[in-house]
């Protein structure tokens, strides 16, 4: 859908950017150009940012270290 029509960026478009390693709003202005015309659209791009790095965080795996043997000194 589109979230900035005045630069015609879409939540795709700011997902990407998030995926990208975008992670502050400024830069994502900066990047796509979202709410940077008449700002109608800034609280919608907020939040679908805000969605996407929640979601980049909860994809990251983790997995602990296999456990050492230990040795007899």
């Amino acid at each position: 859908m589109y979230v900035c029509l005045c630069n015609n960026v879409t939540d795709k478009q700011i997902r990407q950017a998030v995926a990208g390693g975008v992670d502050s709003f400024l830069e994502l202005q900066f990047e796509t150009g979202v709410a940077s015309c008449c700002g109608k659209c800034e609280s919608c791009a907020r939040e679908v940012m805000s969605e996407a790095l929640c979601a980049k965080s909860s994809s990251v795996a983790w997995f602990p270290s296999p456990a050492r043997a230990l040795q007899a000194a």
